[in-house]
């Protein structure tokens, strides 16, 4: 199936900004990865760089999400769903030579601190992301304001493992992060049963 020219921006404006960062990832380069023109680009995206930026962040949210909601639904116990959701992240960010973490993070700690569409949609990705566990630990039968502190707690833990296992080019900080997330569920299954 041949893809269009805007998804094509996309898509390698989505992949530079997870290995190289919003900064560190030019439009020409975008342009050029892409097969695409400078123009065809400001075509697109008039707003420019940021405007694909929130454009390509948005689309790897997107992907990210659907990876979450497949590896949280194989598992049936919520602990073990979001041990498998760490053991994913720890066994694809290996695959990829360490370079493909989160999709967000790189853009969203560049932009910090400034009222940027790029800050909206990194909150956006990160809430929703939430969203996800927090409705598989409603759907196992945990209270409301359970699941919506764990499931921000899983998101940050495993954001921020993931962060570490990159620089320290190893697994262990994801599935140790996995591991210690699953206690934690399971201790409040525990209590809710």
């Amino acid at each position: 199936m041949q893809t269009s020219t805007r998804d094509r921006i996309v898509v390698t404006a989505a992949r530079l900004l997870q290995r190289q960062g919003y900064i560190g990832t030019g439009i020409k380069q975008i342009a050029q990865e892409a097969q695409a023109t400078l123009g065809s680009v400001y075509h697109f995206f008039p707003g420019g760089k940021e405007a694909v930026a929130v454009a390509a962040i948005r689309h790897s949210s997107q992907e990210f999400a659907a990876l979450l909601q497949k590896t949280l639904d194989s598992e049936e116990d919520p602990a073990e769903a979001v041990n498998a959701c760490a053991r994913r992240l720890a066994t694809e960010l290996r695959e990829s030579g360490w370079t493909d973490g989160c999709p967000v993070t790189a853009a969203a700690l560049e932009t910090l601190g400034t009222d940027s569409e790029i800050q909206q949609v990194c909150a956006d990705a990160l809430r929703g992301w939430e969203r996800l566990v927090h409705d598989k630990l409603l759907r196992c039968g945990f209270p409301a304001e359970t699941a919506r502190e764990l499931a921000t707690t899983v998101i940050s833990a495993l954001e921020g493992a993931e962060v570490t296992a990159q620089v320290a080019r190893s697994e262990e900080p994801l599935r140790a992060a996995g591991r210690q997330l699953a206690r934690l569920v399971h201790s409040y299954e525990v209590r809710t049963a």
